[in-house]
């Protein structure tokens, strides 16, 4: 083989080797770009778990109050609770929402509301007759929460479940492509050591 014939074969190989490395080399962007999509929607779950806690903590305390008949924390802590309440919603609402997220967010969003507007119209008789629409609300609050909640865990799940199938088949075309580099370095290697005895 002439010295002409190798550099064409060379540079042909040279050309796919090239080709080779530049798909490794993006196959190996798009794993890290997967990995923080993933970790950024899996800490948006995280957070909006911790917000779904801290929603149903107020809640809780609301509910403790108006069974034990507490008139001075409606008059004086309630109004910081409720401020509380709208930053959390505010935060939930700036995370990753699924389709049925929004709409169980709106639905808590109105519920809070209500629940707002019924403690609004507090008077002598708010916390002395039974109110039976404030603790309907507070039940009606909790079963949202418990939804939420239940979606931040499959849906954090879910997430991991397509990181790790999409992780595995990058891994997999990254030891193809090694291996064909392999193979194409052993055939440079060939044509540049072997001698033509013509």
């Amino acid at each position: 083989m002439s010295i002409y014939n190798k550099i064409k074969w060379i540079l042909g190989i040279l050309i796919i080797f090239v080709l080779i490395i530049t798909t490794n080399l993006i196959d190996k962007s798009n794993f890290t770009r997967i990995k923080n999509t993933v970790t950024n929607i899996y800490e948006d779950r995280l957070i909006a778990k911790d917000l779904i806690f801290k929603v149903s903590k107020v809640i809780t305390e609301k509910n403790i109050a108006y069974i034990l008949k507490e008139e001075s924390y409606f008059k004086s802590k309630n109004s910081i609770l409720n401020e509380n309440l709208d930053s959390y919603l505010i935060r939930f609402e700036e995370t990753n929402l699924t389709k049925e997220e929004k709409k169980l967010f709106i639905a808590l969003k109105n519920k809070i509301k209500n629940l707002i507007v019924i403690e609004n119209k507090t008077d002598e008789n708010f916390l002395k007759n039974s109110n039976s629409n404030y603790l309907n609300e507070i039940n009606k609050i909790n079963n949202i929460l418990t939804e939420l909640s239940i979606i931040q865990v499959n849906e954090g799940s879910r997430q991991v479940a397509i990181s790790e199938k999409a992780l595995s088949t990058i891994e997999l075309f990254t030891q193809m492509e090694i291996y064909f580099l392999i193979f194409l370095a052993i055939i440079v290697q060939i044509i540049v050591v072997y001698n033509n005895p013509k």
